[in-house]
């Protein structure tokens, strides 16, 4: 029996709904910070994307999650106070091999980012990161990386962001940070005086 234009119609509203339907039960994203109020902020704004949010402030949190579940969406910071990052996006793409994952760092490292896609994440985005560069990255087509941001790191924020890291890990000692960024403490100094750069 032939179809009506009625009949395709519906047929064509069902399977628009189901698929939207499997989309949204597809949207579920574990994210991993150990940064309190920034996990907070991405997880609000994600959830408001239209993700169903998981998070986690460390990576025994995140294994913990991915013994019960197997999200189709991750973002995991590399480094967190109980080790690394990576270690998660393993774990997820061992548990579902379909997952898409988004490595987020507070310092720029290409060998750390080789690593990172040769493990399976899909990119690697510096912090500070806006909530739609994280959509974008996940959201990319295959094959193709996610258009970059309207408006990413300058370069001087960049530096600023790499100098802080280190500083951070010196446990604030300027001498050390200095030595170890092979600059003088002076001009150390000086850049640590200063607010971030946009």
């Amino acid at each position: 029996m032939a179809m009506t234009t009625f009949d395709k119609a519906m047929v064509d509203k069902t399977m628009a709904e189901n698929r939207s339907a499997s989309t949204a039960g597809e949207r579920t994203l574990l994210i991993v910070e150990d940064d309190k109020s920034f996990l907070q902020r991405l997880a609000r704004a994600m959830e408001s994307r239209g993700f169903t949010v998981m998070a986690a402030e460390s990576v025994a949190e995140g294994l913990i999650h991915l013994e019960t579940s197997s999200p189709a969406f991750a973002v995991v910071d590399m480094r967190l106070g109980d080790g690394n990052g990576l270690d998660v996006i393993c774990a997820l793409k061992r548990r579902r091999p379909d997952a898409r994952a988004v490595i987020l760092t507070g310092y720029g490292n290409i060998a750390t980012a080789v690593t990172a896609v040769k493990l399976g994440a899909l990119d690697y985005l510096a912090k500070p990161v806006d909530a739609d560069d994280v959509v974008n990255a996940l959201l990319a087509l295959e094959g193709r990386t996610a258009e970059p941001p309207e408006n990413p790191m300058s370069a001087d924020r960049v530096r600023w962001e790499h100098i802080q890291r280190i500083y951070e890990l010196c446990n604030r000692n300027v001498s050390e940070t200095a030595r170890r960024l092979n600059m003088h403490r002076r001009t150390l100094q000086r850049i640590l005086a200063k607010r971030a750069p946009k």
